[in-house]
């Protein structure tokens, strides 16, 4: 049987991004990330959407001459569904809807947070074997999910408030450091010194996480030393960057393998857009010298980006997941 060609529509946020699957192999991934907001420090949801109007079409035709296929050889369009922002994702769903209904073909909704656990499944040959423990941590969202198989997924512990990379974004704000800040602070750490600050460690019950305190707390701390020394961000930048990065990815890990360790789950997995994070994955990477089992996805596949929907996609239709044309965006979507 021929594999099948699978479609991956995304757009939660703010990059448009459509996606080509083959079987396992992925025959191209079309990103558009609209710069527009930086000046805004944040993303603003309906400047977003107006933005994937204008791209998606344009997108998509770009997608399918990378791919080199024709619309008629397609099997199946996946989409995000949620979680994310609403008028984000009712283009992206209402344009697949048309898609599945023009070509008469399934039509597959996709958990946008089950799509980057499951981008560790790029590779066949070297997917997470089931059970796992997945990290997955992005700019609005930080869970640890226990994964049973393609439609079994528990959350078994969140941030209470801040995301990790709303952290790393509200923080390099207070450094003055563009947006997204998470990319700036990871390269001015690599040259600072990590143990330079000593900021206290978050810590909530259970498997769950809590940023907003450090954010705080560094808040007090930069305006205590710039009334002291009005250039002391500028002077002690690398410093900063490195003491704050080593608290979050510290804060993450020590929770995670906690639940590894509790629950005991040797297969972890990496995912989000904080798994671009350097310290993070080396960190995480290193752990194969204790007997785990780890996965991270490619840097092109922590992002947002269609193929991980597309991935998605491909495992729900071997499986025979579709959806109906009833089937509705929803910003809150739960894994």
């Amino acid at each position: 049987m021929k594999d099948p060609i699978i479609v991956g529509i995304e757009s939660s946020c703010d990059d448009t991004s459509v996606a080509v699957l083959q079987g396992n192999k992925i025959l191209s991934n079309v990103i558009n990330s609209q710069k527009i907001h930086q000046k805004y420090g944040g993303v603003v949801p309906e400047l977003a959407s107006r933005a994937h109007l204008r791209n998606i079409i344009p997108v998509f035709t770009v997608a399918l001459q990378e791919a080199n296929i024709s619309l008629k050889n397609v099997n199946a369009i996946a989409f995000t569904q949620g979680p994310g922002l609403m008028g984000s994702l009712l283009v992206g769903s209402s344009f697949a809807k048309s898609l599945s209904q023009a070509l008469s073909i399934p039509l597959i909704g996709v958990n946008h947070m089950q799509a980057h656990i499951f981008a560790n499944f790029y590779d066949e040959k070297n997917s997470p074997d089931f059970p796992f423990l997945c990290l997955t941590v992005s700019g609005g969202h930080t869970q640890i999910v226990k994964i049973e198989s393609i439609d079994s997924l528990e959350v078994i512990g969140e941030t209470k408030d801040d995301a990790a990379g709303e952290a790393f974004d509200k923080i390099g704000k207070m450094l003055g450091l563009p947006y997204p800040a998470g990319p700036w602070i990871d390269q001015h750490s690599k040259t600072g010194n990590k143990n330079r600050f000593d900021f206290t460690k978050p810590k909530m019950e259970a498997y769950n996480f809590s940023f907003s305190g450090l954010k705080t707390a560094v808040k007090y701390f930069l305006e205590k030393k710039c009334d002291e020394n009005p250039n002391f961000i500028q002077e002690n930048l690398n410093d900063l960057c490195a003491s704050i990065q080593k608290i979050i990815v510290e804060t993450l890990l020590e929770n995670f393998l906690k639940a590894s360790k509790n629950l005991n789950i040797k297969n972890l997995v990496l995912a989000g857009g904080v798994s671009a994070n350097s310290l993070l994955r080396n960190k995480f990477l290193s752990l194969e010298k204790e007997n785990y089992s780890i996965h991270i996805p490619p840097i092109e596949l922590t992002t947002d980006n269609a193929a991980m929907i597309a991935i998605v996609g491909r495992l729900k239709y071997e499986n025979a997941l579709f959806s109906d044309l009833s089937v509705t965006a929803n910003p809150r979507l739960k894994l």
